[in-house]
């Protein structure tokens, strides 16, 4: 096991050892000086972590350089949840990128760890990196709930822990097996986190963005980086590409996720304030990302759990819903969904339970509610319920 290189400033504990957890937010914090341990339950995993004393990050693509990451150790929170206490109880960061339906499964150990932690310790930065609107919020409610039964009360969590929401944006492709724990990611990221919760003492993180409100920053991300990448895998593998840059290569395909990213940017300048020409700047950026070719992400990768895509507050029905209550067209946002309603992959539960419910009795209406979360009476109901009922016609006999 390599442990924390000297002169290192404190410990900070990350939730998932994938390859955005070594690729973007471990490197971040190890780039900041922080002992960087890694909790996942993936034990083949776990022991190749605690096996290697290094690995590399690959920046692909212009401008992209090399990074070493070492001086890390890794604990299998599956199996040694005494240790990955003793960890949280000592540390000055908690973060993880485990995918929003786990942080109720993480929760209780960092509560343990938070009742763990010694007299006059400092409180521990608990921060969610997930591609959900104010994950951490998720993340504390459980972590609170989990408290009570170690018998703290909300003042004391709040006493020995701040919680803070934040907004992550780094493309980490489906990366070759052979690389080992390498990991080949694009040069572009962005880290953003709410400053408020932790007054005039915020971590030294190099790289992060504090901002007074990430309201803004999340939704641009989520309705800008997640939608256009969603848009792109969708229609792309309607139109037989196999990756996303392939996709976006084809003039049809640029020209409907284009169509889809116009109307999010209407509803971000309209709700934020953001300068047209600003957002579209951002959308172009966005873009010009998917089409690098040294990250060959496969459409199917991206197009993974069409329904937790296609549910209420994400990245389709969340902008089209807000567009329809403005009155404002969302015509694009419409048609993506309807390509994502065909989705079907092999080995994906969630395409395939999609699918199983399109095949299934319920009428169109009820399907609207079932898969996307929208009442009856919304405005955008009848448009989606139209997607539905194509989507059912579409069906094998």
């Amino acid at each position: 096991m390599s442990e924390a290189a000297t002169g290192a400033r404190g410990t900070a504990v990350h939730f998932g050892a994938g390859n955005i957890g070594r690729g973007f937010v471990g490197l971040l914090l190890h780039n900041a000086g922080y002992r960087l341990v890694f909790a996942d339950v993936a034990a083949p995993l776990i022991d190749a972590i605690n096996a290697t004393p290094s690995y590399t990050v690959h920046e692909v693509g212009e401008g992209g350089v090399d990074h070493v990451v070492d001086g890390y150790a890794a604990v299998n929170s599956a199996t040694n949840e005494a240790e990955l206490v003793d960890r949280i109880a000592e540390a000055e960061i908690v973060t993880t990128a485990v995918g929003p339906n786990i942080l109720k499964f993480v929760a209780p150990a960092i509560a343990r760890g938070i009742a763990a932690r010694p007299a006059g310790a400092g409180p521990l930065a608990v921060m969610a990196c997930e591609n959900a609107i104010n994950a951490t919020d998720i993340l504390e409610a459980e972590i609170r709930a989990a408290a009570a039964g170690e018998g703290l009360d909300d003042a004391a969590v709040d006493a020995r822990a701040v919680f803070a929401n934040t907004a992550v944006d780094r493309i980490v492709p489906t990366q070759d097996p052979s690389g080992g724990l390498d990991v080949r990611v694009e040069p572009y990221f962005e880290w953003a986190i709410e400053q408020e919760p932790f007054g005039d003492t915020v971590p030294e993180i190099p790289g992060v963005t504090w901002v007074d409100s990430l309201g803004p920053y999340i939704e641009r991300k989520l309705f800008t980086v997640n939608t256009g990448h969603a848009s792109a895998a969708y229609f792309g593998r309607r139109a037989g590409a196999e990756k996303i840059s392939d996709a976006l290569a084809m003039p049809e395909v640029r020209a409907k996720v284009e169509a889809v990213l116009a109307e999010t940017k209407a509803l971000l300048v309209a709700k934020y304030g953001f300068a047209p020409e600003q957002q579209q700047a951002y959308v172009e950026k966005i873009l010009g990302r998917f089409a690098n070719p040294e990250l060959p992400d496969p459409v199917e990768r991206v197009g993974r759990a069409p329904l937790r895509k296609l549910s209420r507050h994400e990245r389709f029905v969340g902008p089209a819903a807000e567009l329809a209550e403005r009155g404002m067209p969302a015509d694009a946002l419409l048609e993506a969904m309807g390509a994502a309603l065909a989705f079907d992959a092999a080995d994906d539960e969630e395409a395939q339970r999609l699918q199983a419910m399109l095949a299934g009795e319920s009428t169109d209406e009820v399907l609207v509610e079932e898969i996307t979360g929208l009442a009856a009476g919304h405005p955008l109901h009848p448009a989606v319920a139209a997607r539905v009922k194509e989507a059912r016609a579409a069906q094998p006999d």
